[in-house]
């Protein structure tokens, strides 16, 4: 078969065509190129608006007790808690990790203080608090002010799994044990 010279070359042929797109275009060095600039952090931007929800519906005062159980004793638990679970927190055997002392904050205080404790005991992942709201006795009517709104909150409050008064040596009703949900 005879050789073609080079100045007969088929005008379709690849190698050709791609040399001739190619000219002008100059190589790029070679090496690793490494982006430093990370992804920023993802932002749970919808549970922020929940929480942003339930700090609202707390400050405005609006308690529907239909969800808890009536009368001295405070116990709240969500669906999914054991039985077992709830029985433990009732008998005091969870280790209370922090505890947050309400009295004689006027409402608007003490949710703010129970909203900024909660916040910090669930970014540190505890799970197992003591609220002392007290029993009222010091109230007007010796009615209780605080205990109920706390019940309320807590029971609307995402992170809380379950609540229950607290045993007499840690404040009995007067007091609540939290569990907080493991995140």
């Amino acid at each position: 078969m005879p050789m073609t010279d080079t100045k007969d070359k088929d005008p379709t042929d690849d190698s050709d065509l791609f040399r001739s797109a190619m000219k002008g275009v100059r190589l790029l060095e070679t090496g690793k190129h490494v982006i430093s600039k990370k992804p920023p952090a993802p932002i749970p931007s919808q549970l922020q608006k929940d929480r942003q929800q339930v700090l609202a519906e707390m400050a405005s005062g609006e308690l529907d007790f239909e969800e808890l159980e009536s009368g001295d004793e405070g116990l709240f638990q969500r669906p999914g808690i054991s039985r077992s679970v709830l029985r433990k927190l009732r008998r005091g055997q969870f280790s209370v990790q922090s505890e947050l002392d309400l009295h004689g904050l006027t409402v608007t205080e003490a949710h703010a203080e129970l909203s900024a404790f909660l916040g910090r005991c669930s970014a540190r992942g505890m799970v197992c608090v003591r609220i002392i709201h007290g029993k009222g006795r010091r109230s007007p009517g010796k009615m209780p002010i605080l205990k109920p709104r706390v019940f309320a909150w807590l029971s609307k409050w995402d992170d809380v799994a379950a609540f229950c008064s607290a045993r007499p040596v840690d404040g009995g009703t007067g007091a609540l044990y939290v569990l907080l949900k493991n995140r």
